[in-house]
């Protein structure tokens, strides 16, 4: 329950915005402080406690009293802000049906089980009556068994069966590679990486990521716990604060559709009233949107670009290149680049141009080379605008 004040903060703020909340709290700290008070060793297999009968009590008692220390700070509302005093109702209850994991490599896991089913038709009416759902890592049988429970499955199976928008799991650590926090991955990319040599814990949350992923939970957020406001900035900033995993890429190359266009208008204003860009209207965007190729993160347009085949089909015009200022000098004009080479070489096109007044070094710098007017094929050439005098740059693929 360290620094658990702070989170709490945050859930009472998510919950004032409308969000519905079902929170799986975790107890393996407190069972291991039980334990040692009476001098018993913890026992684990595959980072899986042996839940004896001594260990069962300690699990009771420890699921008991953090169940009500976080329903306590939850009933505090929010301090020293307009919700001080307003509580949050909170509903906990036999959610989860379990059996016993049994004996595995000769071992006997004895009252430690697994998930056989989630109550939720149950969570989602407490979730209607305007209830945060608190749900502890127990589980009981058909015939009164009670099983200790892994958090992270309890909550993967949570997130499955209620058909989450998202699971976010709280964590000790960044998820780095090379000492960099990984801000997003794939379920491929987090297959491969679970491959690797990790702790047990980053371990047991990438790969609760990849089973809620798998059975249809959008997105999934690993957020280190220790850092305050972690959870809002992770929500509620484009490029949060912790690692992202979904089933499909966070951020992609794609061709445009006439959903993009007012994305695409937003980008390319500032632009267009510098000067770099020819202004274009949307009824113009609408009649060229399949010449459009966009970088779409998490639902933003944060890059897009125009590929204009020319009448004579052997070569075609780069135009409206532009990536936002949050994400200039990250290669994403480069990506995109190179996705308009490829796909010029795939049409067997022989030249790229393009035209332009102030980024002229750019495309110098990645192979285009200067050249005349008269290069253009003649019905580009008749509309070219000669009060603008855009440099002309040719690129021979």
């Amino acid at each position: 329950m360290d620094d658990c004040d702070n989170l709490i903060h945050d859930f009472a703020l998510l919950k004032s915005l409308g969000i519905r909340l079902v929170l799986i709290h975790g107890i393996r700290p407190q069972i291991d402080q039980r334990l040692k008070q009476q001098n018993i060793n913890s026992n684990f297999h595959n980072n899986l406690r042996i839940t004896d009968d001594l260990a069962l009590q300690c699990v009771k008692e420890a699921a008991g009293l953090v169940r009500v220390e976080i329903e306590a700070l939850l009933s505090m509302g929010l301090a020293n802000s307009p919700m001080a005093g307003a509580k949050i109702k909170v509903a906990s209850g036999n959610f989860v049906t379990a059996k016993p994991l049994g004996i595995i490599d000769g071992i006997d896991f004895q009252h430690t089980g697994k998930v056989r089913r989630i109550e939720h038709t149950a969570i989602h009416q407490q979730l209607d009556q305007d209830n945060v759902v608190l749900i502890s890592p127990i589980g009981y049988s058909p015939s009164g068994e009670i099983f200790n429970l892994a958090a992270e499955q309890v909550a993967t199976e949570v997130a499955i069966a209620l058909k989450a928008e998202k699971l976010i799991l709280l964590t000790e650590h960044n998820c780095t590679e090379n000492q960099q926090l990984i801000q997003q991955m794939t379920t491929a990319e987090v297959k491969s990486l679970l491959q690797q040599q990790m702790s047990e814990t980053l371990y047991s949350s990438l790969n609760a990521a990849k089973q809620s992923c798998d059975h249809g939970v959008k997105r999934v957020h690993l957020i280190n716990r220790k850092i305050d406001g972690a959870l809002l900035l992770e929500l509620f900033t484009r490029d949060g604060t912790g690692t992202l995993i979904s089933a499909t890429p966070y951020e992609s190359i794609r061709s445009a559709d006439l959903d993009d266009i007012a994305g695409i208008l937003e980008l390319i204003k500032p632009l267009e009233q510098q000067g770099l860009l020819v202004k274009r209207s949307r009824e113009k965007l609408e009649m060229e949107i399949s010449d459009y190729i966009v970088i779409e993160r998490d639902g933003l347009i944060i890059g897009c670009t125009a590929y204009h085949l020319m009448p004579d089909k052997k070569s075609a015009e780069i135009a409206c290149l532009a990536i936002h200022p949050d994400y200039q000098k990250s290669a994403r004009g480069n990506h995109l680049l190179e996705h308009l080479v490829a796909q010029a070489k795939q049409q067997q096109l022989s030249k790229l141009f393009v035209l332009s007044t102030q980024t002229m070094h750019w495309f110098i710098e990645r192979g285009f080379k200067a050249t005349d007017i008269d290069a253009l094929p003649e019905q580009r050439k008749a509309f070219y605008n000669y009060k603008r005098n855009a440099k002309v740059l040719c690129k021979k693929i």
